[in-house]
């Protein structure tokens, strides 16, 4: 049995198929005694040349014990066992053959890139210095066991942990996707098709998940992530024959279930000045559109950057709602209550990735949320009120800033269709209630917790 490249084999014959979206299912329990590309060392004289990013920090290095391995994932966490050369290789963490695979058990198989840099997933919407990515792994697969044949308009359920719940297309509320009138130039459907085709690995909770995504699978960074989630969520509202949006409905269903999956067994996306955006929406995009409140019953542990950077308070200029950065190189502290003549130096770094990466990557999301009347199901205001900061085109505040004007970003995103999308339809979502359960995010001695933060 093949997929993108990578071919189990199993001892004997056994039942297969596949979900809705592609991914093979076996009905189980199987013997695999072959997996290709093979995985397994390789020749010490098999090195890469490795760049270090602009801090002087990099998570991979060469070592030759490891390529193209694969993962049983029961919790996430920082150990991996695809590629010795990025950090948290566990040779444990991989997986031996022969292996018995049984059933509620997903297998994730990989294939190593032999050189670096590669193309960056979403090269078309990057810039020239972008356009590559060091990641060591090139694809992924999934293959799940099952004890019986799915429904044959089954998802395929979360990759990660043993709770593998069965849903059906059949069940998708359609009727949910408001039908917006297109403005501005809308992308190719069938390259956001492609963008979310493939499961998206992100069972690791840091920033060295970057190093392992597989680049003909997955975008690498957060704020790409978030632009395409941000993208494809307002895309789908669009008013165009439903034939032309299922799909990347039920691609974009697929891919909140995977993250649900993962927030149940510890996942979280709380870390470092870009990396953790993009996850949130779309397990509340799934709840929603398959009506199962469970999908987007979480546990304490899983923490979002969206929710985590934005919070109410007194910025020094007259702003009411702010962006923190939580960590970065050690714990980052508040900043934006402090006039600029008082910015130290991470202060300023945390302003720069205010500017850079996350409401530029973000504003579609929140945008596709208020259509979809999620703010309460979101449960963080913080996060709306601040996009609207972000992107008020009138600055009030301008007289305040004094000599610090407002950054030229503001006001726009990453991806202009984005951008006239927030234009032409912010005025109008529909009123509905907030949440009203405002938290904020600080750090107490080596652990972070929530306060309670009032709009």
């Amino acid at each position: 049995m093949s997929q993108y490249g990578i071919t189990w084999t199993f001892e004997k014959s056994a039942l297969t198929g596949q979900f809705i979206t592609g991914d093979w299912w076996v009905i189980g329990p199987v013997k695999i005694i072959r997996i290709t590309p093979a995985p397994g060392p390789v020749s010490p004289e098999d090195t890469v040349q490795i760049r270090k990013d602009q801090w002087g920090d990099t998570s991979l290095k060469n070592d030759n014990r490891m390529r193209n391995g694969s993962m049983i994932i029961l919790r996430a966490g920082n150990k991996q066992g695809y590629d010795s050369r990025s950090q948290g290789y566990d040779a444990a963490s991989g997986i031996d053959l022969p292996l018995e695979l049984k059933p509620g058990i997903s297998l994730v198989s990989t294939i190593s890139n032999d050189t670096l840099p590669v193309d960056n997933f979403c090269a078309k919407l990057m810039w020239g210095r972008e356009t590559k990515e060091q990641t060591v792994l090139k694809a992924a697969a999934v293959l799940t066991c099952l004890p019986e044949v799915p429904p044959g308009d089954a998802f395929r359920p979360p990759y990660a942990g043993t709770n593998k719940p069965v849903y059906r297309s059949r069940d998708i509320k359609w009727d949910l996707l408001c039908n917006l009138k297109p403005v501005g130039d809308i992308p190719s459907w069938e390259e956001f098709e492609r963008y979310f085709q493939r499961p998206w690995l992100d069972h690791i909770p840091s920033w060295i998940q970057r190093g392992l995504s597989p680049n003909e699978n997955q975008a690498a960074y957060g704020r790409e992530r978030s632009r395409l989630v941000s993208i494809a969520s307002l895309m789908v509202l669009l008013d165009v024959p439903l034939e032309q949006k299922s799909k990347l409905i039920i691609e974009l269903i697929q891919h909140g279930l995977d993250l649900s999956g993962l927030a149940k067994v510890g996942g979280n996306w709380n870390h470092g000045g870009g990396h953790g955006s993009g996850r949130k929406w779309t397990i509340l995009f799934a709840s929603l559109m398959l009506d199962d409140p469970d999908i987007a019953v979480l546990p304490e542990s899983a923490v979002f950057q969206e929710d985590a950077q934005t919070y109410y308070g007194k910025g020094w200029f007259g702003q009411d709602v702010l962006w923190q950065m939580i960590i970065h190189h050690g714990q980052r502290s508040p900043y934006e209550e402090k006039h600029p003549d008082q910015w130290e130096k991470w202060d300023r770094t945390s302003e720069g990735y205010r500017v850079c990466c996350n409401a530029v990557a973000w504003t579609g999301t929140a945008l596709a949320a208020r259509y979809m009347k999620a703010i309460k199901l979101w449960g963080h205001d913080a996060y709306f009120d601040y996009i609207d900061r972000w992107m008020q085109e009138d600055d009030s505040y301008a007289e305040a800033r004094g000599s610090y004007p407002r950054p030229e970003w503001e006001t726009k995103t990453r991806d202009p269709f984005v951008t006239e999308m927030w234009k032409a339809y912010r005025a109008n979502a529909p009123d509905q209630p907030i949440s009203g359960n405002n938290m904020k995010w600080i750090w107490e001695g080596d652990q972070g917790k929530w306060v309670s933060n009032p709009r």
